[in-house]
């Protein structure tokens, strides 16, 4: 393809240099690949900015870059305002526009994006569309998994993965979009029929500083022409805010709030939960989920109303909604075949635990045990916090390492032990994971419910820079077969 076909229909550019007609038939992001006739994105990141290996890019077959400054080196280049902008759009024209072949939908917030994607993805099947998802726990095409290591993939990545499945006959695709990804102008270019606001909670404070900058960019993404029709949970205080400056299409959903789609008799079970969707008091679906939990009413109510928005009729909600029996790592029941449940759950923020630990403690027999630590180079206010949590809502907390990344696993413990202090919580630390693990099975007993959370779905441990095996699964199955042994 040539550069210049590659931005046509994009905007920011500045000024070109050199020859517009240079074919291109890579685009690179890291000046170590070699390349075949590759265009190389300079991108200002904090620790790198990548003009400054520009020339290694050129060395490893780089022909052309693109650039926010011009440098003294002998290819085109195209200057842009935003060379991750840039990078979105000129990936969508490499990949021959993907997205504008898909009917795309974009489930955004702090939490519930995972659950609420394969809620939806499951009602556009029961209607009859071949549908992709794109999320935190991979991309799928149908039932074909694809691995991806971010919430939404860089753009280059993003529209490779779009073309395959459009390649594939996908109609619909659920995208998972995390507030990063806006930030990094990561979607820019994608049009969406349709995207919700599932709700606002304290995360990711180390990138955005506040819960204002973190809350903004999530409403940016409403309020840019990205999304044409919009879902929005009332019940969160923020989603006010969404609507009050919204210029779209919406529809509110909810349960204490007024809503035009809301949940009422629900009825919560370790097996599920159980409710009626009513849309604007003139039309009911009675759902009965086996996915169980407060959060996951409203995760149904997002898809819901994403899918009325779609045009899918009550009888494909209802079916979809009734068939996914499990999430991965979301409230994931383990089959143990012991007298104790151990339950799996992705929770690593305040609101997370708190929401699981409340949800589970309603079925719980005699012990509520939750194991559980705090990620490291992230955001350390939470670590107290959910400390304290911990020691108010469980029985007995186990606090243990997560991903620890490059800083010392001891201090993130003592700092989650402080708020486990504060309310006299019963708890021990094992920095070891699985040997926490190993302790939490051995206490467990008949009627305890042992949560495993903050890892989830994740099959790895982040140990100085290593990502070692780790999926706790197959963890849990290993001790307990050395403890029945």
């Amino acid at each position: 393809m040539l550069l210049r076909e590659l931005f046509e229909d994009m905007p920011g550019i500045l000024e070109t240099t050199g020859d517009m007609a240079t074919d291109i038939g890579q685009l690179i992001t890291d000046s170590r690949e070699k390349a075949e006739a590759g265009l190389f994105f300079c991108i200002p990141g904090a620790r790198v900015d990548a003009h400054n290996v520009a020339p290694q890019a050129v060395e490893n077959g780089c022909v052309a870059l693109v650039v926010e400054r011009l440098l003294d080196l002998p290819v085109p280049q195209v200057r842009v305002g935003s060379v991750r902008s840039a990078m979105a759009y000129m990936a969508a024209a490499f990949f021959g526009h993907p997205s504008r072949s898909l009917r795309m939908i974009g489930v955004c917030g702090t939490k519930g994006k995972t659950t609420t994607s394969f809620l939806l993805k499951s009602i556009m099947e029961a209607a009859g569309y071949k549908t992709g998802l794109i999320g935190t726990t991979g991309n799928m095409i149908g039932e074909k998994r694809i691995k991806s290591n971010l919430t939404t993939p860089d753009p280059v990545d993003l529209h490779r993965c779009l073309r395959q499945m459009a390649d594939e006959g996908v109609e619909v695709v659920v995208m998972e979009v995390s507030a990063h990804a806006v930030d990094m102008h990561r979607l820019d270019s994608i049009i969406y029929e349709a995207a919700c606001y599932t709700n606002l909670s304290q995360d990711h404070l180390d990138y955005f500083g506040t819960m204002e900058n973190y809350f903004e960019t999530k409403k940016r993404f409403f309020m840019e022409d990205a999304v044409l029709n919009a879902a929005i949970n009332v019940d969160d205080e923020t989603g006010g805010d969404i609507i009050k400056d919204i210029r779209i299409p919406f529809l509110t959903f909810g349960i204490s709030a007024d809503a035009d789609v809301f949940a009422r008799d629900i009825e919560i079970s370790e097996d599920g939960v159980s409710f009626s969707i009513k849309l604007n008091n003139v039309e009911e679906m009675p759902v009965n989920m086996r996915l169980t939990g407060m959060f996951n009413v409203y995760n149904a109510l997002a898809a819901a109303s994403l899918a009325m928005i779609m045009g899918v009729k009550s009888s494909d909600i209802v079916a979809g909604l009734e068939s996914v029996k499990n999430v991965p790592g979301r409230v994931e029941m383990l089959d143990t075949k012991t007298p104790y449940k151990v339950i799996l759950d992705y929770s690593h923020s305040p609101d997370a635990l708190e929401n699981i630990l409340s949800t589970v403690r309603t079925f719980t027999r005699n012990r509520l045990i939750v194991l559980f630590g705090c990620g490291g180079d992230r955001d350390q206010g939470k670590r107290p916090i959910m400390g304290e949590i911990a020691g108010r809502l469980a029985d007995y907390s186990i606090l243990t390492s997560d991903n620890p990344r490059t800083e010392d696993p001891i201090a993130i413990l003592e700092a989650i032990e402080v708020g486990a202090k504060a309310v006299g919580g019963s708890y021990t630390v094992i920095e070891n994971r699985r040997e926490a693990i190993r302790y939490a099975l051995q206490m467990g007993r008949d009627g305890d419910v042992i949560i495993l959370a903050g890892k989830g779905h994740e099959t790895y441990q982040d140990i100085m820079g290593v990502k070692k095996p780790f999926d706790e699964k197959v963890v849990v199955n290993e001790l307990l077969a050395e403890m029945q042994a």
